[in-house]
């Protein structure tokens, strides 16, 4: 009896141990090459899947081989920033299949599939998961939720990004923007001139609007946890150059810990937060100045059940690290780009001296008038856009554009590829010229969607007007104040760290103006 017992047990165990192995074999060998033959058949194909891990050992050198030395001063960066698109495009044709391990991901640049994909037929398509490294570090907020989860707390946090409400943080931003041309000024009285390394500062400097946005009269609270997310950020940008692993992130690594740690602090101070602002306010929302992130979420969840503090946490993680990486991001591209421009920084200050005159600080009305200003930083977010791509994925079986997409396939779309596109752009693609959106956005490119910095459809990027607002108010200031050119230290390396960041940074040398600021003649 107990030999049949013990035969029994190893028949039990050696059909799960099979059933597991075809399993394994099911996810990592034959689907894949299911996956391959249905895209090959419609003509789509790209390079060969390796067991496991995919395409992620030549990704992962190609990326390696194309930061290991800096650039020549040329905007033509995709060879470097998604090098692993610009090789194979050229074998396979702009849409091709790519492994991230077993997980597949179809390229699509044509900007006729990309306005498929987030606005025809949308309904089709969802944000994906994000790796959960990445994910602990944005939040489970508005960049990751889905559904009407999603939509009701965009309805909520609406209103923080309203127009007029943004216009009551211009004193805010100009105050802190003030406050650190001050300390530029100080710094430049010995030797005429400073080198400052832009990157730094001006990430201080969106920190600082970014808590405040978020905090409101809290905002001196809120800015411990913007360098523990900077922390993370580090930990997270390691992972994308690994296979996934379901279950990893749960081992006692060494890593893993200290991304533990970090979120614990993280909740720890946000919770904190939250408890003072409940006790030292009798009004959640301020009564005097702009709603601020916290505010209306706090107010959201005393009538609204669903809103829990996790929720009020998660998003306020959400929209640090968003606002302040997009933001700072762009002031240190565009800075960059108008130091290697002369001529465009030359009339963004004539612009800037004609429209604000002499004074200190632009009012919200002198901000929207800076339309070359504009002009240039919309320029700036094509050439080097924060984010280089984002993904989609089909929740069914869907038609793109004729081809036949099975439900769960990835959607990659390059951004920065798209942007650099000289079919969209023209023959001057790679070149620095603000004068294309001389007539706005809409006119500047062939197509419509040629031109997607924060997004497209619902899921635009909420905060892309306070981003743009800061840019405009703090390149205003330091117009009025500084010339300003590249460091002889500079070198040109755009990469990737989950968003798109100088290799070696932005070193560059600022000059005070001698010349009292005048509206110039004409």
């Amino acid at each position: 009896m107990e030999e049949v017992l013990y035969w029994l047990k190893m028949l039990v165990v050696s059909f799960m141990v099979l059933v597991v192995v075809l399993k394994v074999a099911v996810l990592l060998w034959w689907r894949p090459r299911k996956i391959e033959d249905h895209f090959s058949r419609q003509g789509i194909r790209g390079p060969p899947y390796h067991f496991f891990i995919g395409n992620v050992k030549e990704l992962v050198g190609m990326m390696l081989k194309a930061s290991s030395q800096p650039m020549p001063f040329s905007h033509n960066i995709l060879p470097r920033v998604l090098s692993f698109y610009h090789h194979w495009k050229k074998i396979y044709g702009a849409t091709f299949l790519v492994w991230f391990g077993p997980t597949v991901r179809l390229t699509v640049s044509d900007p006729d599939l990309i306005r498929e994909i987030f606005t025809s037929k949308s309904e089709f398509y969802e944000k994906n998961e994000a790796h959960p490294l990445v994910k602990q570090l944005e939040g489970d907020g508005l960049l990751s939720l889905k559904g009407e989860k999603w939509a009701h707390h965009r309805k909520i946090i609406t209103p923080t990004f309203h127009m007029e409400n943004l216009k009551l943080l211009v004193p805010v931003v100009a105050k802190r923007v003030t406050d650190m041309l001050d300390k530029w000024s100080a710094m430049s009285r010995s030797s005429g001139e400073i080198e400052i390394e832009v990157c730094e500062w001006f990430q201080t400097l969106t920190e600082d609007v970014i808590t405040r946005t978020a905090f409101g009269s809290s905002y001196e609270d809120g800015k411990a946890i913007c360098g523990l997310q900077a922390q993370q950020m580090v930990l997270a940008a390691e992972a994308f150059q690994k296979v996934f692993i379901p279950g990893y992130r749960f081992l006692p690594t060494k890593r893993n810990i200290s991304c533990w740690k970090l979120d614990r602090e993280i909740k720890k101070s946000l919770m904190k937060l939250i408890d003072r602002r409940k006790r030292n306010s009798g009004n959640i929302l301020q009564d005097n100045g702009p709603k601020d992130l916290l505010g209306l979420m706090m107010q959201a969840s005393i009538s609204s059940p669903s809103i829990t503090v996790h929720d009020i946490i998660e998003e306020c993680k959400s929209f640090f690290f968003a606002g302040k990486q997009t933001t700072s991001n762009l002031l240190t591209w565009t800075t960059v780009l108008l130091a290697m421009h002369p001529q465009w920084q030359v009339q963004a200050r004539e612009e800037v001296l004609k429209v604000c005159g002499s004074r200190d600080t632009p009012t919200k009305d002198d901000v929207v008038k800076l339309k070359t200003m504009s002009m240039i930083l919309n320029e700036s977010l094509r050439l080097y856009p924060p984010t280089i791509a984002t993904i989609r994925r089909a929740k069914a079986d869907v038609e793109l554009g004729g081809y036949m997409i099975p439900r769960g396939t990835e959607l990659l779309i390059p951004i920065l590829a798209v942007h650099h596109d000289q079919a969209i752009w023209g023959n001057d693609a790679n070149e620095f010229n603000p004068a294309r959106f001389s007539e706005g956005v809409a006119r500047a490119a062939k197509h419509p969607v040629g031109f997607i910095p924060f997004g497209l459809g619902v899921r635009t990027c909420i905060g892309q007007n306070l981003a743009i607002l800061q840019a405009k108010l703090a390149l205003a200031l330091i117009l009025q104040r500084f010339s300003f050119r590249l460091a002889p230290t500079y070198q040109h390396a755009p990469t990737v760290l989950m968003l798109l960041y100088p290799q070696h940074g932005a070193p560059i040398i600022f000059q005070p103006l001698s010349e009292p600021l005048s509206v110039p003649q004409r």
